[in-house]
Order: structure tokens, then C-alpha cells, then sequence
């Protein structure tokens, strides 16, 4: 069990220093979609979110897909 501290994927992104632009041209996805996931409105397929603990460093299972304003966070 990883007791990794557990970030969103916004704050995943902010600590990689990466703009949603850039993260969007990395996983050849719009935008839209980078924002949608950090919004919580839809999530990453398995592949993305393996390329999106890939990109931003972290372990996958440190990530979650929760919107940023989640009263779980």
C-alpha cells in the first residue's frame, strides 16, 4: 500500500510547472478535456492517467480524480 500523499491532478500539474496547454500537447488531447478532468467533470482513461503520472513524475496512485473544489481534498 503506497502512503503516498495524495494530490489532484491540478495541483499534480501546477507542481510539474506545466501549463493545461502544455499537458493537453503531451497527451495529444484538447484542452478542453484537460480542464474537464481537472474540473471533475469527466476522468482520464487508464492509458492517460499512466502517461499523466508519467509527465508530472508521481506515482499514479498518488493522483485523484477529483475536482479541485471537492470537499474531499
Amino acid at each position: 500500500m503506497n502512503n503516498g500523499i495524495k494530490i489532484s491532478l491540478s495541483a499534480a500539474r501546477t507542481n510539474a510547472n506545466m501549463t493545461q496547454k502544455e499537458v493537453a500537447e503531451n497527451l495529444g488531447v484538447s484542452n478542453n478535456t484537460i480542464v474537464a478532468w481537472e474540473k471533475g467533470i469527466s476522468e482520464p482513461k487508464i492509458s492517460q492517467a499512466i502517461a499523466l503520472s508519467e509527465l508530472y513524475k508521481i506515482p499514479m496512485d498518488n493522483l485523484i480524480f477529483l475536482p479541485v473544489k471537492s470537499n474531499y481534498i
